[in-house]
């Protein structure tokens, strides 16, 4: 099988997988996250199947929407890419992806390394950065119906992996929690170049925020 026919399998496959999936997760994420690698994979001397199949099932099976299962997302990755005879190799290294992507609190140790990891961890946290990502993040917090702000519970900083999945504070937080640490966790040059313009976004975005919440604007 041609690298072209995989590739269009894999995105049909994703489609049908996400499909009803939260506005934030859904195949819409998935190609925003893949085009954006594909923009820094340019730059970079990688494995292009390997960050493309890494782009396309990095969230096929989000652990968020799975009861906080982190199997599930590699098991259904490693049967389908068996399913279409993809070398060991190659399914290894997008599973490590999976498995190594997520922000987790930002105190999350990466237990595996690659440039191909690098592209799609940027790409993906892209996706949760400028627009998009206040977008994404409201969205989400509408989900899991949580208050917009409350001012009486200040953000959690340095949490650790368990502490950050169980985390229900109000969307605000999640700012400071993990989007306005994002720009500083980058990996690759485009990926920091891209992330300091949607920063400077966020960051106009809660000063508009607090301003109306208290009325002066």
């Amino acid at each position: 099988m041609s690298h072209a026919v995989l590739i269009h399998h894999t995105i049909n496959f994703v489609k049908q997988q996400l499909e009803g999936a939260e506005g934030g997760h859904d195949w819409f994420h998935i190609q925003r996250v893949y085009n954006n690698a594909l923009n820094i994979a340019k730059g970079e001397n990688c494995n292009l199947l390997v960050v493309q199949l890494g782009a396309l099932l990095h969230d096929v099976a989000d652990s968020k929407f799975h009861n906080g299962d982190e199997t599930v997302g590699p098991r259904v990755a490693t049967q389908f890419l068996q399913s279409h005879d993809v070398d060991t190799e190659t399914i290894a290294h997008v599973v490590a992806i999976i498995e190594n992507i997520s922000f987790k609190g930002g105190n999350f140790e990466k237990k595996f390394s690659s440039i191909e990891l690098d592209i799609v961890q940027d790409a993906d946290r892209l996706d949760a950065l400028g627009a998009i990502g206040l977008a994404r993040t409201f969205n989400y917090g509408g989900f899991k119906n949580r208050p917009l702000y409350d001012p009486a519970i200040p953000p959690a900083l340095g949490m650790d992996k368990e502490q950050y999945k169980a985390s229900v504070s109000p969307t605000i937080n999640h700012f400071y929690e993990k989007l306005l640490l994002l720009k500083d966790r980058m990996n690759t040059e485009t990926g920091r170049t891209i992330a300091e313009g949607r920063h400077k976004y966020m960051e106009a975005f809660l000063a508009q925020f607090y301003a109306e919440w208290e009325g002066e604007l």
